[in-house]
């Protein structure tokens, strides 16, 4: 195991206002730590460059298929109780709460995490506004979370988290598509209407695939007076009704 900084893909690894802590880089880490891969000295096949500009170019690889033939999107058929809304994507670490493997005196959570065979503890810091952000979105989107980190860590944070229980579906690293040594979140894949699917997230990388689909907000590590989950409250309350979401966020980059 080696250690460094947990950093997003597509960050520079700084905060504007504070440095991020130094923690171990680890299995479960946290959205996009270790996901850069690939040296900037190391050429790519060119067919595996061509592979990956026509799927950004294609917005995304599209719903899987199955080894018997048929269509299995990442997400199952809309509940009765979701229909007529759009899916919501919301990113975990640095979006909605803050991780790290060392020790955080005002942690909202602390999650023991089984490691190589070790078992770790894991502070968790919430977002401020996160719990009625959450609420307010459970009330007119499908709201699914889609982290890069393993279910192992993203499941017991998820569990305290949700308080009001208003997510959905959780989707964890192994449902991301592996671009260029990052961790990208094809929205393809989950078998919504892409007109209808919004993705939140504090990582470019994330969304490479839909970036017309995305609502950008800035990487959160442990600012008390950041505002920005309460201030898109009122936004996506309006998105939610509008008939194609691309025209309104590509309009708004």
């Amino acid at each position: 195991m080696t250690s460094g900084a947990v950093q997003p893909p597509g960050s520079t690894g700084d905060s504007p206002t504070h440095e991020k802590p130094h923690v171990p880089v680890t299995p479960i880490h946290t959205d996009g730590e270790d996901s850069d891969h690939t040296s900037d000295l190391e050429e790519e096949p060119e067919d595996q460059e061509d592979e990956e500009d026509r799927l950004i170019f294609n917005g995304g690889a599209g719903i899987p298929i199955g080894p018997d033939g048929v269509p299995k999107p990442l997400l199952p058929p809309i509940s009765p109780q979701h229909a007529g809304r759009k899916c919501l994507v919301l990113d975990l670490d640095e979006t909605l709460v803050h991780s790290s493997f060392k020790s955080i005196s005002q942690a909202d959570y602390v999650v023991p995490v089984e490691i190589e065979y070790n078992w770790h503890n894991v502070y968790v810091i919430k977002r401020p506004g996160v719990d009625n952000f959450l609420k307010k979105m459970g009330e007119i989107y499908e709201v699914v979370v889609f982290t890069a980190s393993l279910s192992k860590y993203a499941d017991p944070v998820l569990d305290k988290l949700d308080i009001h229980q208003v997510v959905s579906h959780r989707l964890f690293r192994e449902s991301c598509y592996n671009h260029r040594g990052n961790y990208v979140k094809d929205l393809s894949q989950l078998g919504r209407p892409i007109a209808d699917t919004i993705i939140l997230d504090n990582s470019p990388a994330s969304y490479i695939f839909h970036p017309n689909n995305a609502v950008p907000v800035s990487s959160w590590f442990n600012d008390p007076h950041d505002t920005e989950l309460t201030d898109l409250v009122p936004f996506l309350t309006d998105l939610s009704a509008v008939d194609d979401v691309r025209g309104v966020l590509d309009g708004a980059r």
